[in-house]
């Protein structure tokens, strides 16, 4: 494994076994109401360790490490599919017996929250959705050539000799420029080569899981109701405001604050996307 940078990432680090002897890591951090942090490919709880600063004087931050991915340690055979990923967050959730939670979830945190939400509705107090989907992206051409291109053998061969996919979602992912240490941490997981085969497994599950989205987007009438905030990285390359507008029609009871970011808002505007979460919260009464 490989060694965090405490003065980037200062908290104290958790597992759980879980699943068919998945090590999975993550933080908690702060006490009050639950939010729960889901990241997607390819990083890590990293990701949300500025909003973890900043509001866990007043809430109670959890943020796992998808399996393979960050500090958490697969089981031997992990297949790496949405759906797997998806089971062992809501045993996850179950085991830390996690009650009235807040999601935050982006890019594969979002299908996956999403499914923890139609499991368990009455547990899901609000939802902040940024930069993600709930519904089978198969047949839009976009994705198709996306998944076919970073999932098949180019993107696996890609990944395996020089980290191909990393590269190329960060180079894309961000819109403000990010310093070498911090990129340093977001590449840690992956230096080994036999830690980079999640990373292509992701993209072609964009197409493959159509089953695992399809049932999201079928019960969505379970969560309609629920508070959502969209906060959006207007600078994404992948989900764009044709996202944003189809999310808006699902959802009853929502407010959209648009961040001059990229896909990875929670780097390029955590403050911003930290003060409208407060805002939202007060204004929700979600206690």
């Amino acid at each position: 494994m490989f060694d965090i940078n405490r003065k980037l990432y200062p908290f104290e680090s958790k597992y759980l076994l879980l699943g068919d002897e998945t090590k999975l890591h993550y933080v908690d951090e702060g006490e009050g109401p639950v939010i729960l942090m889901l990241h997607g490919n390819p990083t890590w709880s990293f990701l949300y360790r500025n909003m973890i600063k900043e509001l866990s004087s007043d809430f109670r931050c959890v943020a796992p490490d998808l399996s393979g991915f960050g500090k958490s340690e697969p089981a031997k055979g992990f297949d790496f599919r949405a759906a797997s990923h998806a089971e062992l967050i809501i045993e996850f959730v179950n085991h830390l017996q996690l009650k009235d939670v807040i999601l935050i979830c982006q890019d594969w945190g979002g299908p996956i929250g999403l499914n923890l939400a139609i499991s368990n509705p009455a547990n899901i107090k609000g939802m902040v959705l940024g930069n993600t989907w709930g519904w089978p992206l198969k047949g839009s051409l976009r994705f198709e050539l996306f998944s076919r291109l970073n999932g098949g053998f180019i993107g696996r061969s890609m990944a395996y000799a020089f980290n191909g996919v990393w590269r190329l979602f960060m180079r894309a992912g961000f819109y403000h420029k990010v310093p070498k240490e911090v990129l340093n941490m977001y590449a840690a997981p992956f230096k080994k080569r036999s830690r980079r085969k999640q990373t292509s497994v992701f993209p072609r599950e964009l197409i493959k899981a159509y089953d695992f989205e399809n049932r999201i987007i079928n019960n969505f009438k379970t969560i309609e109701h629920i508070p959502v905030l969209f906060l959006w990285g207007t600078k994404d390359f992948a989900f764009k405001t044709g996202a944003l507008k189809r999310f808006q029609k699902l959802f009853v009871n929502h407010q959209t604050h648009p961040l001059q970011a990229g896909h990875f808002w929670q780097e390029d505007a955590w403050l911003e996307a930290s003060q409208w979460f407060r805002k939202w919260y007060k204004e929700h009464q979600m206690t």
